[in-house]
């Protein structure tokens, strides 16, 4: 079946000298795998320039369910970035929310309130002017909400910890190590309210935002399935240094 649809761009593989094995989110189809033949040349569908992290492409595919890698017939680009190639910071953000999709999105439906939200998210860091700082952390908050796992709010105003193994607000240290203290979780009770408009809301440290980064993948981790390492966290560690 041959079809048109948007997707982002999520990962690249080498799988030879010529060819590549790209991993994007569709909004048709959810994530899928498809196999980009000379991506460097100049007769190919589908040019190198396009595959940069986060990017958001139009493509035409001959899509077939019951195969594992899809063939790629055409790509051009759907949404040009104005800031995120330029900006160091941008583009750690972007390789990171790249990265950290690629851990969580493994399943194939479709799900299209979950592609609009990361298209929007996409277009939000790019015209990010105030509160840049915080776009990591507010993103994974809202992006928790639609894998399913996003915080329980039951007894959020009187809790003094938060349990990540749980999600929920307790009064007192759980029976287990997986656990916000005092200080960082009322800095993550503000987390939960804000959105892209309100970035500049969250006026945190360097080091308040490293434990609330740290404290949110861990969450991922006890939430997610073989959830692994997220290793440009390091990135976003020295972007704040």
């Amino acid at each position: 079946m041959q079809a048109k649809t948007t997707g982002i761009i999520l990962h690249q593989l080498k799988y030879t000298d010529s060819s590549s094995i790209v991993s994007i989110y569709t909004k048709e189809f959810g994530r899928v795998s498809y196999l980009v033949r000379g991506a460097n040349k100049k007769k190919s569908a589908c040019r190198a320039a396009l595959l940069q992290p986060l990017s958001v492409v139009e493509i035409v595919v001959s899509h077939n369910p019951k195969k594992n890698i899809q063939t790629l017939l055409e790509m051009r680009l759907d949404k040009p970035f104005y800031e995120i190639p330029y900006s160091p910071v941008k583009n750690g953000l972007a390789l990171f929310m790249a990265e950290l999709l690629v851990k969580t999105l493994k399943h194939t439906e479709q799900d299209v309130n979950l592609y609009f939200f990361l298209e929007n998210s996409i277009s939000e860091l790019d015209k990010c002017k105030e509160g840049l700082g915080n776009f990591h952390l507010v993103f994974m908050m809202l992006l928790s909400r639609y894998l399913g796992f996003d915080p329980n709010l039951e007894n959020e105003e009187q809790a003094i910890y938060f349990d990540l193994l749980n999600g929920v607000f307790v009064q007192k240290v759980p029976q287990h190590i997986h656990f916000l203290t005092a200080e960082i979780t009322r800095f993550f009770k503000i987390l939960l309210s804000l959105d892209y408009d309100s970035l500049d809301q969250l006026p945190i440290t360097r080091r308040v935002r490293a434990e609330l980064l740290n404290g949110l993948v861990e969450y991922y981790k006890l939430h997610i399935a073989d959830f692994q390492t997220v290793s440009s966290v390091e990135v976003l560690h020295k972007l704040w240094e």
